[in-house]
């Protein structure tokens, strides 16, 4: 059993800090074949998240901290938003396959937990990030 407590996320924290990406992966899954994704995303303010979206879906929770989730068209202009804290009572999103999406870090220290159906795919970019570095 692997407890997440306040021991990992600090832990997985200070190596998003350390990271060049300011962002950090906890992986509870043993392998990028595995069907059931499960990870702790450690996140710090100014690590950049490219517009992107997955073939399937997936569910961000935030363990804490705050994050801006946003939603976009095809052009990359945001649809929907929502701030992510256990502060605020918003804890969780489920983004549809094929959805554009991205998040942005609002505070250090910042860990959600992340759930996808395997087996791991890179995220497609494809042309939408021209639109998004506008």
């Amino acid at each position: 059993m692997k407890i997440i407590d306040e021991r990992l996320l600090d832990e997985v924290s200070l190596q998003a800090k350390e990271s060049p990406r300011l962002r950090m992966n906890y992986n509870f899954h043993e392998n990028l074949g595995d069907k059931c994704q499960r990870l702790l995303n450690a996140l710090e303010p100014g690590t950049v998240m490219p517009i992107h979206h997955h073939k399937v879906d997936e569910m961000f929770v935030i363990l804490r901290g705050r994050v801006n989730v946003t939603i976009h068209n095809d052009k990359g202009e945001v649809i929907q938003s929502v701030a992510l804290s256990p502060l605020n009572g918003h804890y969780a999103v489920n983004i549809k396959a094929g959805e554009w999406h991205s998040l942005t870090c609002e505070e250090p220290n910042t860990v959600i937990m992340e759930v996808k159906e395997g087996p791991y795919i890179p995220h497609e970019i494809g042309g939408i990030l021209e639109a998004w570095k506008k």
